[in-house]
């Protein structure tokens, strides 16, 4: 191809370029982004999350370790239920599941200081709270192996048997 041929065919192309363009001179409609569904949240986090936010040294985010909580917070955090946006049964709701978990009992050291709403100390761990909440730990991770245990074994009972031709196979190796 001489150099006439290929100046005439960078001509034609950029011509069929510039038709396609103007044919197209609308800007592309956009999409507008799928609607996000809502996520079903949880009652408790709901709950817990205002806590964190306006208690910050009280309710520590994660990986914080979580603290000792001063006996009878509920009252206390009752009088903040309008600052906090929820009700009564939202709030017992939150605390009892924040002081339930391994990362609420590992805090319950004896003499751990407990804490109030403002991070201030009120009162300590005695040895029997310790103890408890050492047990209550002891309890949930036993819980937790049984149903490791109970969901693994019903996982094998679904699995298919090993079929008759893969044992005779074997056994000709």
């Amino acid at each position: 191809m001489g150099f006439e041929q290929l100046a005439e065919l960078r001509d034609r192309l950029r011509a069929e370029k510039g038709q396609v363009k103007a044919d197209s001179a609308k800007p592309p409609k956009r999409k507008s982004p799928p609607q996000a569904k809502p996520r079903e949240m949880d009652p408790a986090v709901a709950a817990i999350w205002p806590l964190q936010k306006h208690f910050p040294l009280a309710f520590p985010v994660n990986p914080t370790p979580k603290v000792p909580l001063k006996e009878g917070i509920f009252k206390d955090a009752e009088q903040h239920l309008e600052l906090l946006g929820l009700t009564r049964e939202q709030l017992k709701l939150g605390i009892s599941t924040w002081c339930r978990g391994a990362r609420y009992w590992a805090s319950m050291v004896e003499n751990a200081p407990r804490l109030d709403l403002n991070g201030q100390a009120a009162g300590t761990v005695t040895a029997a709270q310790a103890l408890h909440a050492k047990q209550q730990a002891a309890r949930q991770r036993s819980q937790d192996r049984r149903n490791r245990a109970k969901s693994k074994a019903q996982a094998q009972a679904q699995a298919p048997a090993p079929a008759a031709d893969t044992e005779a196979v074997q056994s000709t190796d």
